[in-house]
């Protein structure tokens, strides 16, 4: 029997359960239209929010950052590392969330592995919720602290967990605040007070709030008024702010004790100035303006607007995520392929990602889609989903 005979194995069975994940690739600048396999097609699941990704002033504050600081700092944070462009992003970033202090990191995954297991570890309790993204799971699997995963979204399954534990010297309570999968929100104000009443610490994974929650695109901590009761906010740069990177605010000295003490910012090199600087472009941009958090959520109530007459299944988002619920991943793959060919890029999203017979097509309208964009997806949205049954 040979070495590898166990993931050829592993990869028919993906393939016969209809699982195996076709990589489509990327030719050209991420927008509303954009190269997929050498095909131009109508962009409807890139997390480009805010249209960002390819907007000429972050482009253009890229180039000028490379001119100045050449194309990486070579060194982790800790060292050797740390540009000007972090710290000023730092404090921008701080005074736009209306925080004490951020610390970016290289992604929004290192930004949980770097909280989580930081803030608590053997003899804590760590309370998360069941369908909290991949990155906040992994980052619990690192701390030796237990875990409590409480049925979503249920505060008083959480309360009473918090109850029976009660004792613990250390106590955090992790969620998501949009969740990734099915758009809706955690929440946070129900938990925010039962982590009071128990003396718990609060992070949020604001990853799909940002940019698009709250005043000007600060969040969900905004969204909802929570300023000051949130111990530790995550975020990501590669979302609605289009580039890459991830953060960590909060209280000036919970981020001091995270720069201080958090592996993947101790121990990964610093993201490049390029990055940095097209991010500082991105906060400058929505500190100035709501105008682009404004359209992305007209574009979005148009298009559910329009998908729900038609019939589809939309779940129970109530953000601009729209899960196009379709079940099977048998279906939900050919629906994709079947759009595709019908020039609208929406990739299919099964199990693991998603519970099995969950399967669905997981759309990401955007700040730079016209109403002829958005037209012309549900017209095809249409003829697909009539073809195959599902309207």
């Amino acid at each position: 029997m040979g070495k590898y005979d166990f993931i050829t194995a592993e990869l028919s069975e993906l393939k016969a359960q209809g699982l195996y994940n076709t990589i489509r690739t990327i030719g050209s600048p991420v927008g509303a239209w954009t190269v997929v396999d050498g095909r131009r097609v109508l962009n409807m699941c890139s997390n480009n929010y805010l249209g960002f990704a390819n907007d000429p002033r972050l482009r253009e504050a890229a180039k000028r950052a490379i001119d100045v600081y050449g194309v990486g700092p070579a060194a982790v944070r800790s060292i050797a590392g740390t540009m000007t462009l972090h710290l000023e992003f730092e404090r921008k970033l701080a005074e736009f969330k209306g925080v004490e202090a951020a610390l970016s990191l290289q992604s929004g995954f290192c930004a949980n592995l770097a909280a989580i297991p930081t803030l608590v570890g053997a003899g804590h309790v760590l309370f998360t919720d069941e369908l909290n993204h991949a990155s906040i799971i992994d980052g619990c699997r690192l701390t030796k602290a237990e875990r409590v995963i409480y049925p979503h979204g249920d505060v008083a399954a959480l309360r009473k967990a918090l109850a029976e534990k009660k004792d613990a010297p250390r106590k955090l309570i992790v969620t998501d605040g949009v969740f990734s999968m099915d758009g809706d929100l955690a929440p946070l104000p129900e938990i925010v007070e039962a982590a009071e009443e128990f003396g718990a610490l609060v992070m949020v994974d604001d990853a799909h709030g940002e940019g698009v929650l709250g005043s000007h695109g600060r969040g969900i901590v905004d969204h909802f008024g929570l300023h000051g009761r949130v111990d530790i906010e995550m975020g990501t740069l590669s979302k609605a702010f289009g580039v890459v990177g991830g953060y960590l605010a909060g209280k000036a000295e919970v981020v001091e004790y995270l720069r201080q003490r958090a592996r993947p910012f101790l121990f990964s090199s610093a993201a490049t100035p390029a990055d940095v600087a097209a991010c500082i472009a991105a906060v400058d941009i929505l500190q100035a303006s709501d105008e682009p958090v404004k359209r992305l959520w007209d574009n979005a109530r148009y298009f559910k607007a329009k998908m729900a007459g038609l019939g589809f299944d939309l779940g129970n988002s109530q953000t601009p995520i729209t899960p196009v619920m379709l079940g099977e991943a048998t279906t939900a793959w050919e629906f994709s392929k079947r759009l595709f060919a019908e020039e609208v890029f929406a990739q299919a999203i099964v199990y693991p990602t998603v519970p099995r017979g969950k399967a669905r097509l997981r759309v990401m309208v955007s700040a730079v889609h016209t109403k002829d964009d958005l037209d012309f997806a549900v017209e095809k949205f249409a003829r697909v989903g009539r073809t195959l049954g599902v309207i």
